[in-house]
């Protein structure tokens, strides 16, 4: 079944433009959901708003968007308003630099979506792919959409994961400066060294369990298959055994007993691959 697109746009560089479309890469309808119901008798509920001043229960044609500028303080916009403010949005993708990808922090990787060719745009699309295979860059731009301008990054993308297959472009919404927290924020403990001895059972470790390429398909959502059990259970009327939660682990005080320990099992534990991982 072919992906369906979500919206269009023009990706340039350059005097070259490219018409292309956009793609959600991901499948919700894989995700499990719940809707909230009555306990007593099982019936669907309705969500409401409640105005907090007298409790009285507000429909949505009632309802408007307010920016709070202070405490309790708000400015109220109306829908044509923000309309007007979403006209601005363009569909013009213009790169103005490129960079190595490797010099992107994945941190400031927010959302992503597949580009594909739209009508008129396939060559140039097959040269700004390959271009940046090649030079092992990414296009760096702003897209502005929704009322709001993004930073976002254009790379290539292997389709059927070999290097030197057919290839396909990926765009990056990215997390604006302002938006990413200080890693000096994060407390980190007391400075401690750490010795050549234990960096060398380390790394002996890591190789043990190191492989050549990352292969996604070889891991389970067990979390969710653990859940569709419980729910065929419930369907059949089974009752459910609830599981003793896991006891956490200590703190390991002794960390060359630990690798040691560590090299002696085969490396790092993990479990069987699932049917399609290596």
């Amino acid at each position: 079944m072919s992906a369906r697109a979500i919206a269009s746009a023009t990706v340039s560089f350059g005097l070259v433009s490219i018409p292309v479309k956009l793609y959600t890469p991901t499948n919700s309808e894989s995700d499990i959901s719940f809707r909230q119901l009555d306990r007593e008798t099982g019936s669907r509920l309705k969500q409401q708003y409640v105005r907090v001043s007298d409790g009285k229960i507000v429909e949505r044609s009632e309802m408007a968007k307010g920016y709070e500028y202070a405490k309790d303080k708000f400015v109220i916009f109306t829908e044509e308003e923000l309309k007007s403010a979403a006209a601005a949005s363009r569909q013009a993708i213009e790169i103005t630099e490129f960079v190595p990808l490797d010099q992107v922090d994945p941190v400031y990787f927010e959302k992503a979506y597949y580009l594909g060719p739209d009508k008129g745009g396939n060559r140039p699309y097959r040269l700004l792919a390959e271009a940046l295979r090649r030079s092992g860059l990414a296009g760096i731009a702003q897209y502005a959409t929704r009322g709001k301008e993004y930073l976002v990054l254009v790379r290539p993308a292997s389709i059927d994961g070999t290097p030197d297959g057919p290839i396909g472009l990926v765009l990056h919404q990215l997390y604006s400066p302002n938006e990413i927290r200080a890693f000096s924020e994060v407390p980190l403990g007391d400075d401690v060294e750490v010795k050549d001895s234990e960096i060398g059972l380390a790394l002996q470790v890591i190789g043990m369990s190191t492989e050549t390429a990352f292969e996604p398909d070889g891991y389970e959502d067990g979390v969710k298959k653990q859940i569709e059990e419980m729910v065929q259970k419930k369907i059949e009327g089974q009752e459910i055994a609830m599981a003793p939660s896991e006891t956490p682990r200590g703190e390991v005080i002794d960390l060359m007993a630990a690798l040691k320990a560590s090299l002696a099992s085969g490396g790092l534990k993990r479990e069987p691959r699932a049917a399609g991982g290596r």
